[in-house]
């Protein structure tokens, strides 16, 4: 039988902890990554070297990988001392294939052979390129770095955002979004991991001429100063502005709360829960999985990591998440079978 085709969409966390649910199941899997980064190792790399941004790319690969765990954990090593303090193995790694082989793409592919990684990671353009925000005020934002340190993007309001230099969609991305069984997008930082993706030229044309199923994997807290305020359909009314229609069909949103001592430390970062609007029911063109989704564990960083400070630790859990999927996935033919009964 032939595998179902999932395509997941965004970078960072989010795909990461996405992917490492997904790959237990017989599925063929393209992991669409984005390619606005430039903080933290990554944008010292592209500094330096010139080269694409390997981070986000490096967590998918880790994650998909059927490797031993001892080659994930190099992978995954961050440098504590000397010139490399800060930097991660698995970016220099991609940024020495990226240079061997005269294209990032490339290099991808051939760290996916070291790898035994199941599935595919598809940068989602080949370009070199970086995410810029305009703000309603005449403030320009540049890079992804500089936009998720500011904190007066809702308050103010965005009367822009896009890619410079313009960035075509990289062609394997367009292929595997037309030819998918289901599109997933997210979780991950709003307007620095999931939009990006969306503002290459050819992703959201795809995506709404694609006959996928598509999920949006809602976050579970708000951003500081980006979407703080923002409720479920809020989330959702803004990614589809960016696809170009109302093209989500379901979404899973968590309802199991984490921890007191948690929610009241991300609520002095002014970063709430997410909120579901119960009234909103009947207005939506979507369907709500409510699940218990979230990760009971804590995460661990690096001291050597100069991002740790600002990474989650109220996160989703990889494996509820991916049976929260599968059951989607499989939830047409069942209630195909089921009207039939009936």
């Amino acid at each position: 039988m032939e595998k179902r085709r999932i395509v997941t969409i965004g970078g960072g966390t989010g795909s990461y902890t996405l992917l490492n649910g997904l790959k237990k199941y017989a599925l063929d899997i393209s992991a669409i990554v984005s390619m606005a980064d430039d903080g933290g190792s990554t944008g010292v790399l592209r500094d330096e070297l010139g080269v694409l941004p390997p981070g986000d790319v490096r967590q998918c690969l880790v994650a998909l990988s059927d490797s031993s765990e001892m080659l994930r954990e190099l992978m995954n090593y961050r440098f504590e001392d000397g010139g490399l303090r800060g930097h991660n193995f698995g970016n220099l790694f991609l940024s020495a294939l990226e240079k061997i082989n005269n294209s990032f793409s490339q290099g991808v592919e051939e760290a996916s052979r070291i790898l035994n990684v199941r599935g595919d990671v598809i940068p989602v353009t080949n370009q070199d390129t970086n995410l810029y925000m305009v703000l309603k005020n005449g403030k320009k934002l540049q890079g992804e770095d500089e936009i998720n340190h500011n904190f007066e993007i809702e308050e103010i309001g965005i009367k822009k955002n896009y890619l410079f230099p313009k960035a075509k969609a990289n062609k394997k991305a367009i292929e595997k979004i037309l030819s998918a069984d289901m599109i997933v997008i997210g979780p991950g930082n709003h307007y620095c991991s999931i939009v990006p993706n969306l503002l290459v030229d050819g992703i959201p044309e795809a995506i709404r001429r694609s006959k996928a199923v598509v999920v949006y994997n809602c976050n579970l807290v708000n951003k500081k100063g980006h979407t703080e305020k923002f409720t479920l359909d809020e989330y959702v009314e803004s990614i589809n502005k960016y696809i170009g229609s109302d093209r989500i069909d379901f979404v899973t949103f968590n309802v199991e709360k984490p921890n007191a001592q948690l929610i009241k430390k991300y609520a002095k970062k002014q970063e709430p829960l997410v909120a579901f609007n119960e009234n909103e029911r009947k207005k939506r063109k979507y369907r709500t999985v409510r699940a218990n989704i979230l990760s009971g564990e804590k995460p661990h960083y690096a001291a050597s990591d100069v991002l740790a400070s600002k990474r989650a630790f109220i996160r989703h859990d990889s494996d509820k998440l991916a049976k929260i999927l599968m059951m989607i996935l499989e939830l047409g033919e069942y209630e195909n079978i089921i009207k039939e009964i009936i």
